[in-house]
């Protein structure tokens, strides 16, 4: 694939999305666009990780949550300012993926004992913001409503989703980059057969590292942006199995190991439980059962998830046009 229609595509995508605030100013239809957005980022990191890396996790709430309140607590306790504290998200994120991913790797753990291990990390940190006074406890953690573009708090949402756009599409032209690089291929071999990887000389713990860490940081990022959009965090929220779901579930039906999987997926994840909600009502779960129909087929029928079918269907289509 070419430099330019491997970037240029994310670019005109980037483009016809962010023309959708101006075609359709509906602030519920914004809204949706902006959380969707937000669960494309955490799935980004996830997919860096598990689609391209092979280390499945069913515990991306620590590194969103860790995020989340570190954005929270910054501003509300030491006053610093709402892109610093984004910032340092960020980075704090990065450092809970490099520690939990050394004791994880360097242990040997593979498989479902790391999914497993993470999914224990996100549950005691829950509990743990849950009881700790700097958190706010249960009540949780409210950032004071102070409209300003000084405070990264704006009247309009379409301008957050624009934010959270440009956010996305950075990030899907990091993994593009990674994908088509050395670390990228390190990465597929170890997906592919770790020992192999190891036996010609690929240091696979460096690798996984470098991607655990990467992937926390994006999901970190999601985490900030997240409480920087609804001013409030607790620890169900920032650290709940929401997150890790839609994570995960995002990229498995838009494509794992795909740079558009994630996007692909958390916008048909997303809508599909707007959707549903709006013709069944409120009903409880309605949209949890639609997901695990959705994956079941995706699953089924489209083992390369979304992205896969368009890219089949496409193919179809210009084999079928007359010469």
């Amino acid at each position: 694939m070419s430099v330019a229609r491997a970037y240029g595509s994310i670019a005109i995508t980037t483009l016809l999305l962010a023309l959708l605030p101006v075609m359709v100013q509906s602030n519920t239809v914004i809204n949706a666009l902006v959380t969707a957005m937000i669960i494309a980022l955490a799935a980004q990191g996830w997919n860096l990780l598990a689609g391209y890396g092979g280390q499945f996790s069913f515990g991306h709430a620590a590194f969103f949550g860790a995020g989340a309140y570190c954005n929270a607590i910054l501003q509300t306790r030491y006053g610093i300012n709402a892109y610093a504290a984004m910032l340092a998200a960020t980075a704090i994120g990065a450092v809970v993926g490099a520690v939990i991913g050394y004791l994880s790797f360097r242990s040997g753990l593979r498989g479902s004992y790391f999914a497993l291990i993470t999914l224990a990390f996100a549950e005691v940190f829950r509990i743990i913001a849950n009881a700790t006074p700097v958190t706010g406890g249960a009540a949780g953690t409210l950032i004071k409503l102070q409209v300003s573009a000084a405070n990264f708090q704006f009247a309009s949402r379409a301008i957050y989703f624009w934010i959270i756009l440009a956010m996305v599409t950075a990030v899907m032209f990091l993994v593009r980059g990674i994908e088509r690089s050395r670390f990228g291929a390190y990465l597929v071999a170890v997906r592919e057969n770790e020992d192999a990887a190891a036996a010609l000389g690929v240091d696979t713990l460096d690798v996984k590292l470098r991607a655990i860490t990467l992937s926390a940081a994006m999901t970190a990022l999601a985490g900030a942006f997240y409480v920087q959009y609804f001013l409030f965090v607790d620890s169900s929220i920032a650290f709940g199995t929401w997150i890790s779901v839609e994570a995960l579930l995002g990229p498995i039906i838009g494509g794992l190991g795909t740079v558009f999987g994630p996007l692909l997926g958390a916008l048909a994840l997303h809508f599909l439980g707007e959707l549903a909600k709006a013709v069944a009502g409120r009903v409880p779960g309605i949209d949890l059962a639609l997901f695990g129909i959705l994956l079941v087929l995706i699953i089924a029928f489209a083992r390369d998830g979304l992205q896969g079918l368009l890219t089949r269907l496409s193919q179809l289509w210009r084999a079928r046009r007359p010469a």
